[in-house]
């Protein structure tokens, strides 16, 4: 393309607004011109603060305007598979958040419909590829410095979890990310799965929390995840790599110094904060994820670093798979295609 990539958003809530902002403020190449929710008045909003021109309530409407040539989907998970095969038809490159779907068959029947395809047009949100502590300790265990990558440890705690939904959305909604960066930074598939849990807090009725997700990759390297999606305390995201001669650790989320992330210690003490949410700890990631969209976008490919269809799918097996166990008990062994 010759011109700025025209994006239209579907889905104005948390992460829209913020894909829409990232957007409009930090990526060259890409003017926001469309917007579509149901919600009107809170569509109208976010445009009037971006200067978008366009509103729309319905999704479909707004593919076939002419007034976009790519769409971001932040949508409920429930619609992402319905509105990204409505994309794919009308050849609309896309980047849909996690997950592309909530379960295995409407993920399948996306990956079918993009394989079909003469081009690739889809790139699934998995942000944290294009973190720089996740890239950094890709690169330290691919490297070997440190020996045989034996084990990860990872701990995924939100400060307050969404109403209404159950222990499932835990998996699903949350430790997708896990599930997804750690056959990323190791290079090998996710073959079988074991949920467990002890005490659930008394804070959280509907869903139990925390939960531990043990999963065994191709390569025989255990991966544990502990996910606490009411813990109160802050946004707090960790990975631990331990390798044959040293342990490799990515922090949560510490005090920003000047701009940097940093952990102080000063006066006897060890100081750090943890922000509310996930988008301040990963700002860099959604900027960087989005200035790669919409370069490969206007050259009509996908970003090399953005998970695949084919992943996305295989993360949604693995994240059922998780479900499977929580429900029946014992290891899981994970389905191929």
């Amino acid at each position: 393309m010759n011109h700025e990539l025209r994006v239209g958003i579907i889905g104005t809530g948390v992460m829209g607004q913020d894909h829409a902002r990232i957007l409009s403020r930090k990526v060259a190449g890409a003017r926001l011109t469309a917007l579509a929710d149901v919600n009107e008045a809170g569509a109208r909003a976010l445009a009037g603060e971006l200067g978008v021109g366009d509103v729309f309530t319905d999704s479909t409407e707004m593919l076939d305007s002419g007034l976009v040539d790519a769409v971001i989907i932040a949508s409920p998970d429930r619609l992402h598979a319905a509105t990204t095969l409505e994309c794919l038809e009308r050849g609309l490159p896309v980047l849909c958040e996690k997950p592309l779907a909530p379960t295995v068959e409407e993920a399948a029947r996306v990956a079918q419909a993009h394989a079909a395809l003469d081009r690739p047009l889809l790139s699934v949100g998995f942000m944290r590829r294009f973190d720089p502590g996740y890239v950094a300790l890709k690169g330290r265990i691919a490297s070997g410095v440190d020996g045989a990558l034996l084990m990860t440890h990872s701990v995924h705690r939100n400060v307050e979890a969404y109403p209404g939904s159950d222990s499932a959305a835990t998996i699903t909604n949350s430790a997708v990310h896990e599930i997804d960066i750690l056959p990323w930074l190791t290079g090998e598939r996710i073959v079988e799965v074991l949920w467990a849990a002890g005490r659930t807090t008394s804070l959280l009725a509907e869903r139990h929390d925390p939960q531990l997700l043990l999963m065994r990759d191709a390569g025989g390297v255990l991966h544990t995840v502990e996910v606490q999606v009411h813990a109160q305390y802050g946004y707090d995201v960790r990975c631990e790599a331990v390798c044959e001669r040293a342990s490799v650790e990515l922090a949560g989320a510490p005090t920003l110094v000047d701009g940097a992330p940093l952990v102080v210690s000063s006066g006897l003490k060890r100081t750090t904060a943890y922000p509310a949410d996930w988008r301040p700890r990963f700002a860099e990631a959604y900027r960087a994820e989005l200035a790669a969209w919409v370069a490969a976008s206007s050259a009509g490919t996908v970003p090399a670093e953005a998970a695949t269809v084919e992943e996305a799918l295989r993360t949604t097996r693995v994240a059922l798979a998780l479900v499977q166990s929580m429900n029946e008990g014992g290891w899981v062994a994970v389905e191929e295609a």
